[in-house]
């Protein structure tokens, strides 16, 4: 009898843990995509990123960070405004964060390699935040390559 009520408990258990709600205060960024890995001049690059957030006030900044592994003169870190994005309960949604490299400047510039006669080969690691100032943790790309011309 013991045993019918112990395994009871554990499918209830198991089943209220499923539907827990699935998004928090404090916002969750997800890296989903990249467009290419292999950048070269004249070339756009397109991060898309999957958030949720409960209060759906993401309308704020994403820090994106460049770690280069062979070249620490080429990092930087900038801010990114969130594009409009509407301010819902429990948002969930897709944010694309886009760079440019060389003369095309539809996008935000992404910076010629600083090291002579060397690619970039890095990663670019997002953190989001929201209007009350709460921070998700970091979203990390694949690695990136910017061929230097």
């Amino acid at each position: 009898m013991k045993a019918k009520i112990l395994i009871a408990v554990f499918i209830l258990s198991g089943i209220f843990s499923c539907t827990k709600n699935q998004f928090n205060t404090v916002p969750q960024l997800t890296f989903k995509s990249v467009n290419t890995t292999v950048l070269s001049r004249g070339q756009s690059i397109v991060f898309t990123l999957e958030y949720t957030d409960k209060e759906g006030d993401i309308q704020d900044t994403i820090f994106v960070e460049k770690v280069t592994a062979n070249c620490s003169e080429s990092d930087s870190r900038e801010n990114y405004l969130v594009p409009d994005v509407p301010k819902q309960p429990n948002a969930k949604g897709e944010i694309d964060v886009r760079y440019s490299y060389g003369p095309n400047l539809e996008f935000f510039a992404i910076k010629e390699p600083a090291c002579q006669g060397m690619n970039d080969t890095c990663i670019y690691k997002f953190i989001l935040k929201d209007k009350a100032g709460n921070v998700s943790d970091t979203a990390v790309s694949p690695q990136i390559v910017l061929i230097k011309t």
